[in-house]
């Protein structure tokens, strides 16, 4: 038995648009709701949101039922903590402030088993292959693995053409608000000079042959960075969408 086919990576080689969303609660019944919402990946945010391995492969063991993919976003790419993420059943990785075709390559390096790669062979205790039940797993799981790196500021988009020459590096997510941050603009992602500079690089990415992702936060951002060209777009984050949604129910009804 070969490992599980990557459906999102498969809809990304096919140039699909995907929705989806962000998962900052790091719970797993709040991502399994997210689940049955009908986006197509879900990022489990492991950078900015309360969350640890175990919190982790509970909302993967939580999304396993749902045809949403899920995504999880480490806090940094360190090669020890990529490990532990796909060992946990993790096929995606999403790494924040990727600046170099050189740290792309050792991501790419963290991903893989040797002799490509540095990923250690002691997979049949982990989820990745239902505890020894998938016996063809480090045989397959390679070619299954999706990495997408996060460009963000102003040292990564100088050194972009080169980070998406990179091989097994599948897309690329451009992070508008430590983007605008970097540029000055202090998390206004609107400015007109940072996106210039988005519509600037979705656009390389998509020409390299890799699929171009974005975070959009507001319809007004989401609609912008669909017109860009945004492959990948995820359309909101689930702590504002509760946070939105109740604030408005409250005032509607307190001002009867």
């Amino acid at each position: 038995m070969a490992a599980p086919v990557n459906t999102f990576k498969q809809a990304l080689k096919q140039g699909k648009q995907q929705i989806g969303c962000w998962m900052s609660f790091a719970e797993p019944v709040t991502a399994e709701i997210m689940g049955t919402a009908g986006f197509d990946w879900l990022v489990i945010d492991g950078e900015h949101a309360p969350n640890d391995i175990r919190s982790i492969r509970d909302q993967l063991v939580a999304l396993a039922a749902s045809p949403s993919h899920p995504v999880v976003r480490v806090p940094v790419g360190e090669t020890w903590l990529i490990k532990t993420v796909l060992d946990a059943g993790a096929q995606t990785i999403l790494v924040p402030i990727v600046e170099s075709a050189d740290q792309a390559r050792e991501l790419v390096r963290a991903c893989r088993y040797p002799p490509e790669g540095l990923r250690g062979v002691g997979a049949t205790a982990s989820r990745a292959t239902m505890y020894g039940t998938t016996p063809d797993y480090i045989q397959t799981a390679d070619q299954e693995i999706c990495l997408l790196v996060q460009v963000e500021n102003r040292a990564g988009m100088a050194a972009l053409d080169e980070i998406l020459q990179v091989d097994g590096v599948d897309g690329v997510f451009i992070g508008p608000a430590d983007l605008s941050t970097d540029m000055g603009h202090q998390g206004n992602s609107a400015a007109p000079e940072v996106r210039a500079v988005i519509a600037d690089a979705l656009a390389r990415i998509r020409a390299a042959g890799k699929a171009p992702g974005i975070l959009g936060t507001n319809d007004e951002a989401t609609q912008t960075y669909l017109e860009m060209g945004a492959q990948f777009l995820a359309v909101g984050i689930d702590v504002m969408v509760l946070a939105n949604a109740s604030r408005a129910l409250a005032t509607q009804w307190k001002a009867k």
